[in-house]
């Protein structure tokens, strides 16, 4: 190409300080999009948590999946959809954790109950003494 084609200012060449081509300062409007609304959250650490504890039926994997889908639509600027995402995440957590804590507690109420069967019956705690064992197994046969 030639350089004659280009049409430069006599005082403004190519990588000099051009000042007679700039133009005034105008105003700038930058688009936000969503400037009240906060971006939606990704509950990746608790995703994280659940997938880790107990993860009964898959549901903490379930919401691990749904929270880095939300983060990676965060990024790419898709808010409606991590917010859709961001809200699947969040309820497979509160069902997630709603069942890790199900579990133990069944099992101390498994707990307790066989405690107080076994307080309540004769001998049961007497292992070391005299037909101890054989009155505990006599507990369980029908």
């Amino acid at each position: 190409m030639d350089n004659h084609s280009y049409n430069f200012p006599s005082d403004c060449t190519p990588l000099t300080n051009c000042k007679s081509a700039r133009k005034p300062a105008g105003s700038t409007v930058v688009n936000m999009g969503n400037a009240g609304k906060s971006p939606p959250r990704d509950y990746l650490l608790w995703s994280l948590c659940n997938t880790l504890y107990v993860n009964f039926c898959c549901l903490g994997f379930m919401a691990l999946i749904y929270s880095i889908k939300a983060r990676d639509q965060k990024t790419q600027g898709n808010l409606q959809l991590a917010q859709e995402c961001s809200d699947k995440a969040k309820w497979y957590n509160i069902l997630a954790a709603g069942w890790n804590m199900l579990i133990p507690l069944l099992a101390l109420v498994i707990l307790v109950l066989l405690l107080i069967h076994l307080g309540s019956s004769q001998g049961s705690f007497d292992f070391l003494g005299e037909d101890g064992l054989k009155n505990f197994f006599k507990l369980f046969s029908w």
